[in-house]
């Protein structure tokens, strides 16, 4: 280990005790089942919605979109654009009625609304493979940023991360992690703006330089090439962005830990302008990638275009400093995603599987969740060191597709359609998990053919989310003898203002 790695070695370390400290300090307020589950529903919307900003930007897009920018071109800004976007969709279909189903999990809300048990089990299936999908690539992600920073081997990142999350879940729930993501998504954002803003004093400084002029108009297009295949591939993007955030669990579960529906809806409209706020800045690495780093781009490490501009651009001391602050944010990244899909993927084994091995009731105790947070971490972790060369954003996109092609019909029919029957739901999940599951598999088993087979693939969204809608009306129309008799006082309670229904605190 070199000069150049103390710097990383110090961020790291820092952000890890940081982390544990909170943390720890977090847990003085985690004392019952519910604390563990979902912070017994006393977060304040800012707290919220510092906390999802803070778990939601993960490392594809800390580390992602300035490399996909880089690369691709301006047709990637999509990424962000449906990732912030996605919580529109989130605060007018799902915010508030979902808080007032006062369910725990997705499957907790699914069994509620459909009564079945099968229903219920299908969505726990969804929920763990949704989350390891999410977090295999945080953990491989961690591995890339170690061995760059510190030059520590690739299989310490993901030991790492893993076992620091491991620690703040069993330790204190959603709780303790409420107050690590609130602080890490203020962290992560510091970590960006602070090196940027220096960034662009230097590139003035050197007279504002411009990138190379080859293929720079085609770099600027915000479409996707080739004709209709690329639109296609452009549409289908955003389609799954867009959908695809309101399926996502560990998102989707911070939202039962606000007090009513007001304050989720409160919270989605902060999450909305603290997105905003981070995404401004990817963009600036990008541009100023396109200028300085081309030796990076050279050898294809784009991934790693935040981590070692600030070095590129400024020497000495502050090179250093900068390089630690960007190190500190990249590793908050992994931290706080991976906590919060960790809280959520615990949560369903909790009350589906661990419960009944330890003698507690379903629904769940502490022991259950300890011992369910252990599988839910341990899994992803040997997978990512198993699997390797994953791409971050690639990955997290397939997971956002499967999200869409799932659970956001579910919850869509489920909170404003009163004839979704249990048979209609498992056949549209059936249908669009397969289908947008089958293409992640295939795309990130590196299958690729050319042309629109290889668009349908790795951009499943504009057909599995219609497929797997159209399944489930159908079948649900086919199968009215099946609508649930309490379907129409379940969407009342929904769809009631807490000020008028008290009961639906």
């Amino acid at each position: 280990m070199g000069p150049d790695s103390i710097p990383g070695l110090v961020a790291v370390v820092g952000v890890t005790l940081v982390t544990l400290a909170i943390g720890t300090w977090g847990l003085r307020f985690s004392r019952t089942t519910s604390d563990f589950f979902v912070a017994s529903r006393t977060v304040r919307p800012g707290l919220n919605a510092t906390a999802i900003g803070g778990e939601y930007l993960s490392a594809a897009s800390f580390l992602g979109i300035a490399g996909l920018l880089v690369v691709g071109g301006a047709q990637m800004l999509w990424y962000p654009v449906g990732w912030t976007a996605g919580y529109l969709l989130l605060l007018v279909l799902v915010a508030a009625p979902l808080r007032r189903s006062g369910a725990y999990t997705l499957p907790d809300f699914a069994e509620a609304r459909l009564g079945s048990r099968t229903v219920r089990a299908a969505c726990s299936l969804l929920v763990v493979a949704i989350g390891w999908l999410y977090l295999i690539p945080q953990f491989e992600g961690a591995g890339i940023t170690l061995r760059t920073a510190t030059g520590a081997p690739e299989w310490a990142g993901p030991v790492v991360v893993g076992a620091v999350v491991l620690a703040n879940v069993t330790s204190g729930g959603m709780r303790s992690v409420t107050f690590v993501q609130a602080f890490q998504y203020w962290l992560k954002l510091t970590a960006l703006l602070v090196p940027a803003a220096v960034l662009l004093a230097v590139w003035w400084g050197d007279g504002r330089p411009g990138a190379a002029t080859t293929g720079a108009e085609a770099w600027s297009v915000p479409v996707a090439g080739s004709g209709s295949v690329g639109l296609y591939t452009t549409y289908s993007l955003m389609l799954g962005l867009f959908l695809g955030t309101m399926g996502l669990p560990h998102v989707v579960v911070r939202y039962y830990t606000n007090p009513d529906g007001r304050a989720a809806r409160r919270t989605t409209v902060v999450v909305l302008a603290l997105l905003g706020l981070f995404y401004l800045w990817p963009p600036v690495y990008a541009a100023l990638g396109r200028v300085y780093g081309a030796s990076i781009l050279a050898e294809g490490r784009s991934d790693v275009l935040v981590l070692e501009l600030p070095r590129l651009m400024v020497g000495g001391v502050g090179g250093d400093v900068l390089t630690g602050l960007v190190t500190a944010g990249a590793f908050a990244a992994f931290l706080s995603t991976a906590s919060g899909l960790a809280i959520a993927v615990a949560g369903v084994i909790t009350q589906d599987a661990t419960s009944r091995l330890v003698g507690e009731r379903r629904g769940g105790g502490v022991t259950a969740f300890r011992l369910a947070a252990v599988v839910a971490v341990t899994v992803p972790v040997l997978t990512a060191l198993a699997v390797r060369d994953v791409g971050v954003a690639q990955a997290v996109s397939q997971a956002f597709s499967v999200a869409a092609s799932t659970f956001a019909p579910l919850l869509v029919l489920g909170i404003w359609w009163r004839r979704l029957t249990d048979v209609g739901a498992l056949a549209g999940l059936a249908a669009g998990g397969l289908g947008a599951g089958s293409a992640a598999v295939l795309t990130l088993a590196g299958v690729a053919p050319a042309g629109w087979a290889g668009a349908l693939l790795a951009q499943p969204a504009a057909w599995s989310v219609p497929l797997a809608a159209a399944v489930m009306v159908l079948a649900s129309l086919a199968t009215r003898d099946r609508e649930p008799g309490h379907a129409g006082r379940f969407l009342v309670r929904l769809h009631t203002p807490e000020s008028l229904d008290p009961a639906a605190r």
